[in-house]
């Protein structure tokens, strides 16, 4: 089997290769990405119709590049996958317009899959050990912060989701009031880093971010009040520059304690055998080492899973993952003519 994926979802451009033989592990022989992020740096933030012409210019050569780094031709292939959403309209099209034309013009099936499902199946890709079910998966992007829970392949339920922006975006907006310009998580996490480094133990918190719905009982999340909150704090000390490393720290730990703890009783409500983080804001390392430390504190039978860290962004490694169990669990995929793959713009 080999799967030509291709993800377009916001602003990278991505085309990958994956190949499974029998009952071996999936495995990426290629995986090729096109960013954006020295474009849209300079606004503070994706643009969409700055994205969609960058996707024009760069899928065909992405596409082209993942095959031949891959040594496969298009007569090789099983089929197309691409995603049909959620995300940007206009980098969604050109990915699926894409998709469909080479479907067409190379006689493959082509399916349709959600962004979302292509992030919870990148921590599929390269298992050091078995992944058991059920698991309860922390999806933590920034378009997206959800926890849903997982039984089986097929078999997932969304439990909880942001209410208002997504953890990533609390990232974004956060460094862009503190003036580390975009995208805004790398930066926070390596100031807040520097400052936890200094202490032999864990660092007092004194600006007494809060954590919102920490304990509303369900699993949804909120972080408009914890950027409401950043913003007041700094409109209030004017020496807020000189502890800037300080406030990174606190404002990262109080996003960090929601996205782990509001996991962690889902994992013991649902009884989990596994968690599993996944999507942009999982390769924080931070956040690793305290889901990794509170679960076997909390739950020291549960394993926890992250995907291997070149697979954490947007890519189409993922989306090739999310194709092969797809596949996996049908005898029969319909020619390209008889799958209607429409935009899907909501989980």
């Amino acid at each position: 089997m080999h799967i030509l994926a291709i993800e377009s979802s916001c602003d990278e451009t991505a085309a990958a290769i994956l190949s499974a033989k029998g009952s071996a592990k999936p495995k990426i022989l290629s995986n090729i990405i096109s960013s954006q992020i020295d474009i849209h740096s300079q606004y503070g933030g994706v643009i969409p119709e700055v994205a969609a012409r960058e996707h024009v210019l760069n899928i065909i050569p992405v596409v082209a590049e993942a095959l031949n780094k891959a040594k496969i031709k298009p007569n090789q292939l099983t089929a197309i996958a691409v995603t049909k959403g959620p995300g940007l309209i206009t980098s969604l099209i050109s990915g699926m317009e894409t998709a469909r034309t080479l479907a067409y013009a190379w006689n493959k099936p082509l399916i349709g899959l959600n962004h979302i499902e292509g992030h919870i199946y990148a921590a599929f890709l390269e298992l050091k050990k078995d992944l058991k079910f059920p698991a309860v998966v922390l999806t933590v992007s920034g378009g997206h912060t959800l926890i849903a829970v997982m039984k089986a392949h097929g078999n997932l339920k969304i439990i909880g989701e942001t209410r208002d922006d997504a953890a990533g975006e609390a990232y974004d907006k956060g460094a862009k009031m503190l003036g580390l310009g975009y995208p805004g998580g790398p930066a926070i996490a390596k100031l807040a880093a520097n400052y936890r480094a200094k202490f032999s133990e864990k660092p007092k918190e004194t600006l007494d971010f809060p954590r919102p719905m920490m304990n509303s009982g369900d699993f949804d999340f909120s972080f408009s009040g914890l950027k409401t909150s950043l913003l007041y704090k700094l409109k209030a000390d004017t020496k807020w520059k000189n502890k800037i490393e300080q406030y990174c720290y606190e404002y990262q730990e109080a996003i960090l304690d929601l996205l782990v703890e509001k996991s962690l009783k889902a994992a013991k409500k649902y009884q989990a055998e596994s968690i599993i983080a996944s999507g942009g804001v999982s390769a924080n390392s931070r956040l690793r080492e305290k889901l990794i430390e509170r679960t076997s504190i909390v739950l020291p039978k549960t394993q926890v899973h992250f995907p291997e860290m070149s697979y954490t962004t947007d890519n189409a490694a993922m989306i090739a993952s999310a194709a092969f169990f797809h596949l996996s669990r049908k005898a029969k995929i319909k020619p390209w003519q008889k799958e209607k793959v429409e935009l899907n713009l909501s989980l």
